[in-house]
């Protein structure tokens, strides 16, 4: 999960998020040759003296015209990939729902017979040594680690987004509307993330917290919650 002194993303914990991340150092890197040649321009403007010949230069405006043509084609081709990406959804192994409330979230296990429950912020007062303030649960989401999984998105009352940043996963919960995405966690580990649309007055207070585990962890957590 970010620290107080972070300034990059949280470490990938998903195919797509590894992506993502790459896909920012990319245009960062483009934006960066943009600013040195603009700035390098203003500079020789200001230092040197000019001609009309560099003035009236026909070679110039095709430069500058072709030129912002190929960044955008730079940015834009990874950009599409990645959208088609996060948008496949091909046999998932496991299909789960997320419902929002005000303000918990309800989760139902479609491919088991009566797993579900709601998870709700743990109070500060019974927080556990060592577990995180304002992001830990008292019943975790958990998934099978390098398993691609499914998430259905809907909301009971009022507009949540269920996000998880490390997963790279962030969808609108919508009344009366199903928005599904997908991820594969890529390692085992706890992942924190927090509802991302303004959804009232505990807004604040309404974390995820998603547990990957090996296959057989898996089927041990879900044998024994819905027995």
């Amino acid at each position: 999960m970010a620290n107080h002194s972070q300034l990059g993303f949280q470490d990938a914990s998903s195919p797509i998020m590894e992506e993502l991340v790459e896909f920012h150092d990319h245009a960062l890197m483009v934006a960066l040759a943009i600013c040195s040649l603009v700035l390098y321009l203003l500079t020789l403007m200001l230092t040197e003296k000019l001609s009309s010949s560099t003035v009236d230069a026909q070679e110039i405006e095709l430069v500058w015209t072709i030129l912002p043509a190929i960044v955008l084609i730079m940015l834009a081709l990874p950009s599409l990939q990645i959208l088609y990406m996060m948008d496949e959804i091909n046999e998932p192994s496991l299909t789960m729902k997320a419902i929002g409330h005000q303000w918990y979230w309800s989760y139902e296990y479609t491919d088991f017979k009566d797993l579900t429950f709601d998870s709700y912020m743990t109070p500060t007062a019974d927080l556990p040594l060592g577990h995180l303030r304002l992001l830990e649960v008292d019943h975790r989401v958990v998934v099978p680690m390098e398993s691609p999984v499914r998430v259905i998105v809907t909301a009971d009352d009022v507009l949540h987004s269920w996000a998880v940043p490390s997963l790279g996963v962030k969808t609108d919960a919508i009344p009366g509307r199903l928005n599904q995405t997908s991820f594969t966690a890529s390692r085992p580990g706890i992942f924190y993330g927090q509802c991302s649309e303004i959804c009232g007055a505990n807004h604040s207070f309404m974390p995820i917290v998603v547990e990957s585990v090996p296959l057989a962890n898996f089927e041990s957590w879900s044998s024994l919650l819905s027995s």
